[in-house]
């Protein structure tokens, strides 16, 4: 896969959205709407908005992983709605999980959820294909109890930069690198050389007794 598309080229658009209101969570919305115009995507139906609506990829453009739905969302009405699925298209539905990690994900009346980060809630694409691709944009679908299917265009990026703390939590690590130390050339030898000298030296006195005794026995002799 090549970097360059992983990349994409909406990276320069991709800077200019605003993390300070992907975090954004109150009792109201009226204050939060207002003032904040994100350049990322963003829709209405009904009294459901949804605000800064990402699919958050691995960091590494090689690595295999899951993905993540981020986005804000909004519920102006006076009861509370389910999310009862968030599909990509092409990609399937995600796992959503409330903060709770056991309850449905529920956005209270007046209220909003914010999905992604630490302690969040989560939507999470297990097995994203190489259609998802950083700097492409992809159709995601909020299915609410009342309000129905809200559906918008979603940017995606990689979870790095200002989008690191947003990213999938399952994130491969770098494979292992062997830290055995390489055999120096006294172990690799048939032994070392001290005791290499020491053989030498112990067959050269050996010669030098023989040859001695052989001259005294020869000195006898005659």
């Amino acid at each position: 896969m090549s970097s360059s598309l992983r990349r994409g080229s909406l990276a320069a658009a991709v800077i200019a959205f605003s993390i300070a209101s992907l975090a954004a969570c109150g009792a109201g919305t009226d204050a939060q709407t207002s003032e904040i115009k994100p350049d990322n995507a963003a829709t209405s139906v009904g009294v459901i908005k949804v605000q800064n609506a990402l699919v958050i990829t691995q960091p590494d453009v090689k690595a295999t992983g899951p993905a993540v739905v981020s986005a804000t969302l909004y519920n102006n009405g006076t009861t509370a709605q389910t999310v009862d699925s968030i599909n990509v298209a092409g990609e399937g539905t995600a796992q959503i999980k409330a903060a709770d990690g056991k309850s449905k994900l529920t956005v209270p009346a007046g209220g909003s959820v914010v999905l992604g980060g630490k302690g969040n809630a989560s939507a999470v694409l297990s097995s994203p294909s190489e259609t998802v691709l950083n700097g492409s944009v992809q159709k995601v679908t909020f299915a609410f109890s009342e309000t129905g299917d809200v559906s918008l265009s979603a940017f995606v990026v990689p979870a790095e930069s200002y989008f690191s703390g947003w990213g999938p939590s399952d994130i491969p690590s770098a494979p292992a690198t062997s830290s055995a130390p390489a055999a120096s050339p006294s172990e690799s030898a048939s032994g070392s050389p001290s005791a290499s000298a020491s053989a030498s030296e112990g067959a050269a006195g050996t010669t030098a007794s023989s040859s001695a005794t052989a001259t005294a026995s020869a000195s006898a002799g005659q």
